[in-house]
């Protein structure tokens, strides 16, 4: 942008303006005073275009504009605060708050080429720019007006923070999840046969809170068994009945042969070990664990 010496002047909002069903801020000073200016934020809305856009309009055609002239950048430090007091500026992020006199709306509108912006540019120099005496007249009105305004204001700031702070709960429960399913899934992994008891009924134990509740355990256990049975060729209920009747003919005790269960007979084979674990890994991925 070039620039040119100019005498700054107050931005003020002195109404606000109805135009195509959108409620504007009505604005004056900044290049001189008494005069009539818009922000491109405003331009965005009525000409339906991002405001992004249009910042990126003005960006890469900034020899178009004369700072002073036809632009000011209500960022810059001598207009930050009264900018931010009036509302223009809602963010610390936000980078520019571009203001136009008549003379930038009608070089912007020239570079977006498209007979629509020419239509708008008639229209909105007509009942906007050129209205400035019948405003004028309306004075008194202008106070409430500049209330409105600046209620709507803070009604669309608190509407972004409210955003904002749902969208950081949503990011907080999905990193949560997140973690979740990671240490889930450095479970599953982690799973060998040197504390396979222990780790592989832990495992069936969060599959079975998954599927609904601790009921679901046996139906688990059951389905592992019935799945090394049919992997390995064995038959694990076999092996404990035989099992049991070798210990009651060694003297083995009632209460510790009644204690006996399927993990001890595989506990008897380095294959099953192996076998069964894969299974209870297979599993705990089957069931989204």
């Amino acid at each position: 942008m070039t620039s040119l010496a100019a005498v700054q002047t107050e931005i003020e909002v002195t109404g606000v303006q109805e135009f195509l069903g959108k409620e504007i801020p009505v604005i004056e000073g900044g290049f001189g005073k008494g005069e009539k200016v818009v922000l491109v934020k405003t331009i965005a809305e009525i000409h339906e275009v991002e405001l992004g856009e249009i910042n990126r309009l003005i960006n890469e055609n900034a020899d178009e504009f004369e700072e002073g002239i036809d632009i000011l950048n209500l960022m810059d430090e001598e207009f930050k605060m009264s900018a931010t007091h009036l509302g223009f500026i809602t963010s610390n992020r936000q980078k520019y708050c571009y203001l136009l006199s008549e003379q930038g709306y009608i070089a912007l509108v020239g570079l977006m080429r498209t007979d629509k912006a020419k239509e708008l540019r008639k229209k909105f120099r007509r009942e906007y720019f050129a209205m400035r005496k019948q405003v004028k007249e309306q004075q008194p009105q202008c106070m409430e007006d500049i209330i409105i305004y600046q209620m709507q204001q803070m009604k669309s700031m608190k509407q972004q923070l409210n955003q904002i702070n749902s969208n950081a709960l949503r990011a907080n429960k999905i990193a949560s999840q997140a973690q979740e399913e990671v240490k889930s899934i450095k479970d599953v992994v982690s799973l060998n046969t040197a504390s396979w008891r222990r780790d592989t009924q832990n495992l069936i134990n969060k599959i079975a809170i998954k599927q609904g509740g601790c009921e679901h355990i046996n139906l688990l256990r059951k389905e592992s068994y019935e799945l090394l049975n049919k992997r390995f060729g064995v038959n694990l209920d076999i092996r404990l009945t035989n099992k049991r009747r070798r210990m009651a003919l060694e003297g083995v005790s009632k209460s510790k042969i009644d204690k006996l269960n399927n993990l001890d007979v595989i506990q008897e084979d380095k294959k099953l070990i192996e076998g069964y674990v894969a299974i209870v890994k297979d599993m705990a991925i089957k069931y989204g664990i």
